[in-house]
């Protein structure tokens, strides 16, 4: 086989990515830029990025016969979601193909359960946690920790789906009922008080070289995030704690590609949340931000590339989300031109039909202070909406 760096003839290198969302549409821009022809592995073909690249395989994520058909096109095979059968990918490897994240690497980021048993074990800082299958064991957590409880499926959960605060022994009773219905396993965490969130982008090559991305605070609503800050407004030794926390992580699960970690700012300092193992919604200020966006750097990440400089390209950045309301247009590039009178901002639309709590597209906006910036992009995901 050859080497993931190398194309067929000298040809250009096939990336193929499992999933075909906004992340991959993303990915297919860094692509265009760097020469390389990114492959899409997709559930529909009107998904968002399977209407921007001519290389669309349909099939499924979790069908090891789609998988084997989608690689043998392929120099490296990555992914934008975890929602894939892990040994599914280590038949792949078997079989001699170039598959990164690695299998082991994504077990661990499918299960919340697994990344806090082993981030215990190496001694980073996690929230007090068990899994739990029974309400007893809740109950029992709940006495020795302090009530509310912060219930979590293991497996599965996003956007603030599979994620609940009980506040008492009632309250997590129904969940447990819910959860035991539902075939899921759960996850109590002592609830912490926090001061914001932040998210910490690492990439990693195959032989250990890594850069880390400016720390981030995310704005999260309702479990969704809705705003992006960049750098986060954090003393410089808890900003590099962050950043060491990361690149522990990412070496210890053996990391290639782009990675989130996704941590909690305390009064006492910052605790590790969750990981994601592969392109991040925290990660998009970096298309203008940064010198190398988080999408570049995966690319040269799986191919095993040089990493380009994470380097902020401005003092201060901000990226919005739009995320579909009641009364916005089914297709929000109707309110585009408004939209683009915002001095100074960058708009990407995701090729999505909206409808509420769904993302669509998001705005970034660079400046000298992180509140003018913010306020620019917020001010144009109004007029996305309709509602500025």
């Amino acid at each position: 086989m050859r080497e993931a760096n190398e194309g067929a003839d000298g040809a250009a290198p096939r990336v193929g990515m499992v999933g075909a969302g906004q992340l991959a549409r993303m990915t297919q821009q860094a692509a265009i830029s760097l020469g390389i022809e990114l492959h899409v592995l997709a559930g529909a073909p009107d998904d968002s990025a399977a209407r921007v690249t001519p290389h669309v395989s349909i099939g499924r994520p979790d069908s090891l016969d789609d998988l084997l058909a989608f690689a043998a096109c392929c120099d490296a095979v990555t992914f934008d979601h975890e929602l894939v059968d892990v040994a599914a990918l280590r038949a792949l490897a078997a079989a001699g193909h170039t598959v990164y994240p690695s299998a082991d690497t994504v077990e661990v980021a499918q299960d919340k359960g697994r990344q806090r048993e082993l981030f215990a074990r190496l001694g980073l800082p996690v929230p007090p946690f068990v899994r739990v299958h029974a309400i007893d064991e809740v109950r029992a957590f709940g006495a020795a920790h302090g009530w509310p409880v912060v219930l979590k499926a293991e497996r599965g959960g996003y956007d603030g789906r599979g994620v609940w605060l009980a506040q008492d022994a009632a309250g997590a009773g129904e969940v447990v009922d819910q959860a035991v219905r539902r075939g899921l396993s759960l996850l109590a965490e002592q609830f912490v008080p926090i001061t914001r969130e932040l998210a910490q982008l690492v990439a990693r090559r195959p032989g250990g070289e890594s850069v880390a991305y400016p720390l981030v605070e995310t704005v999260q609503r309702e479990g969704i995030c809705h705003e992006v800050l960049a750098p986060a407004a954090i003393a410089l030794e808890r900003a590099e704690e962050a950043r060491r926390l990361a690149l522990a992580i990412a070496e210890a699960i053996g990391l290639v590609g782009i990675m989130a970690v996704e941590l909690f700012e305390t009064r006492d300092g910052v605790l590790i949340n969750e990981i994601a193992c592969r392109p991040h919604n925290s990660g998009h200020f970096s298309i203008e931000a940064c010198a190398t966006s988080q999408f570049e750097n995966h690319l040269r990440a799986v191919l095993d590339w040089p990493l380009g400089s994470i380097a902020l390209v401005a003092p201060a950045a901000a990226m919005v989300n739009l995320i579909g309301v009641p009364g916005m247009p089914r297709n929000p590039v109707a309110n585009l031109p408004a939209a683009l009178a915002v001095e100074g901002v960058r708009i990407h639309v995701y090729g999505k039909e909206s409808r509420p709590g769904r993302k669509v597209g998001h705005v970034t906006a660079l400046g000298e202070r992180t509140a003018d910036a913010r306020d620019r992009a917020a001010r144009a995901v109004a007029l996305l909406e309709g509602s500025g």
